[in-house]
Parts: C-alpha cells; structure tokens; sequence
C-alpha cells in the first residue's frame, strides 16, 4: 500500500497528514476541534479531504484519545468526546470512501516512534507519554499488542497508591496521578506554597501567586536553576522511573520510549528517571537494564503512526 492518510484528534485541533511508506509527512491539513460528538465527524472528515487533495491515498487511520474495541472500528468510551460505542470507523468510512482504521491514539504514537523514531532497531519497545495524563504502548516481537479486547496499555490507570489521589478516571491513587503534567504542577505549587524563598524564578515567570504557575513556568524556571522548578521534575521523574521498573518486570523490553510534553525538556527530565528506573530495578545489579530514550517524532507520532497502521490494514 502506498500514501494513507493519518488523523490526530487533539483538543483543540484535529490534524491530518499524507504519509508515505518511510514516515514521511507529505500534506497536512488542519481543522478546529468542534464542541460536539457528531461535529468531530464532521471535522475529521473534512480534514481528510483537505489532506488528501491532489493525492492518490489508499486508507485512513485515526488515532483516538479514549478504548478502542479489539476489531478498531468502535470507540468505546472516550474521556473527552461524548463518545460511548462510537461506529467511528463506519461513520468516516462511509464519508470518505476509504478504508479506515481507528486506534488508541497513544498506540498510534507509539507505533509511529517504533516504526520511524526512537524505536528503530528495537523488537521489544514499551512507550510512555507524559503529557496531561500518562499513556502508553506495548511493542513486543515488532507488534502492536493491544489486548483481547483492544484496551491494553493504560498504563496511567495502574493503581499505584491503595487509596491514593482520586484520579478522573473514579479510582485512586492512578500512576498518572504522579507521573504527568497535572502532578508537575502539582508538585510546583505545594514546593512554592512551603518555601517560596525557593521559587523567585517560578512565580515571577507567572502573576506572582502560586496559583497562577502553569506547566509552562515550570520548565522555564528550571532550565534558570529554579530550585523548586528543579525538584519539582524530580519528584515527577522519580514517579515516572519507579513504574518504568515495574513495566521491566512485567514485559521485558530493550527500550523505553519516553514522549509526550513533559519530555520536551529532555535530559531536564530522563537523567533523574534513568536513575529512579535503575534504583527501583529488581535485581538491576544483575540484570541487563532496558535503555530509556526520548520519543523522536514529537507531536507528529500519533499522526504518523495512524497513517502507517491504516497501511498494515
């Protein structure tokens, strides 16, 4: 199969790219995210006819934030989107007249970064997204594994404290919970709340309060040496770091691919979760050690990957 087309559902905006067989994004076309279930439809749909304009595209691929059902044709239920059993995949097919596939879109993501990013050279990848929330993907044998009934890999979801924080999902005490960019900044306004003498830089870059630090703030106040910026991602890195060493333990792989807005800021951010994963090993004295690297393909890995699974069919 040859061009097909991947779409990114994001909050704002809903993003569709023509890519090829190596990866490579040839068009994209870019619409706003409607209020409404239906008016993504809609949405998506017209995004792909404008990114497909004046090329010959064969299939579609849609990377969904939300469960996706073992055949890739119904989205389940979605956090964000009114969707609950959503024939998504009818619903586009019947627009578009093109075959599509619907996915996770962290699978997505991460089927982009094993295929063309970080995860080339790698059989056996486990990614994480660190972004709003913690998402992830499971690459064993060179394939996408999704699950008996296409739900796998919800890895912020993993109960990490008994009764800990009450996450959005209804449980408590959710990986995401402290491994994501809601806990950043959670850990930024407790840290600047108890001794703001260390956090000159963070609320300065804000309105001056502890309320107004945003995710934002933070990074920039850690690369000037904020101490409270600083060890604010430390604490997220050891959350982060600690569960990669259970994922080890259950799955095994070569790499970790760490992505997702969190890890724009780099070695900031790996170096201290690098060290948490080999502190929280089992065994890792003994024990060959998984490498941990930073997702390549950025924002563009939802999109690329959707587009290279509609390819696969």
């Amino acid at each position: 199969m040859g061009l097909t087309i991947g779409v990114d559902i994001g909050g704002t905006k809903i993003a569709a790219g023509v890519v090829d067989e190596e990866g490579r994004i040839l068009s994209t076309f870019k619409v706003a995210t409607p209020p409404t279930a239906e008016g993504i439809v809609d949405a998506i749909c017209a995004a792909v006819a404008g990114a497909s304009e004046g090329h010959d595209v064969e299939a579609v691929g849609i990377g969904a934030a939300g469960y996706v059902d073992d055949k890739r044709a119904t989205v389940l239920f979605a956090p964000n989107i009114n969707w609950r059993h959503e024939p998504l995949k009818d619903k586009v097919e019947q627009r578009v007249g093109l075959p599509v596939v619907v996915e996770n879109d962290a699978n997505a993501a991460a089927w982009g970064e094993y295929r063309f990013g970080a995860g080339q050279g790698h059989d056996d990848v486990i990614c994480i997204t660190l972004g709003t929330g913690l998402g992830g993907g499971i690459i064993i044998g060179n394939k996408l594994r999704r699950g008996r009934f296409g739900v796998a890999a919800e890895f912020g979801h993993i109960r990490v404290v008994p009764d800990g924080l009450l996450c959005g999902c209804g449980s408590q005490g959710c990986w995401e919970q402290y491994a994501s960019g809601r806990a950043l900044v959670r850990y930024a306004k407790q840290r600047a709340n108890a001794t703001p003498e260390n956090a000159t830089v963070l609320l300065g870059l804000g309105d001056g309060s502890v309320d107004g630090i945003e995710g934002k703030h933070i990074s920039a106040a850690a690369r000037q040496g904020d101490p409270v910026a600083i060890d604010s991602f430390r604490e997220l890195a050891r959350w982060a770091g600690a569960g990669l060493a259970d994922l080890a333990s259950l799955f095994d792989p070569s790499a970790f691919i760490v992505g997702g807005g969190v890890s724009d800021e780099g070695e900031l951010v790996l170096d201290p979760i690098r060290k948490s994963f080999r502190r929280w090993l089992i065994g890792g004295e003994w024990r060959p050690h998984a490498q941990v690297l930073a997702a390549q393909l950025g924002g563009k890995a939802g999109l690329v990957g959707a587009a290279d699974l509609a390819r696969q069919g």
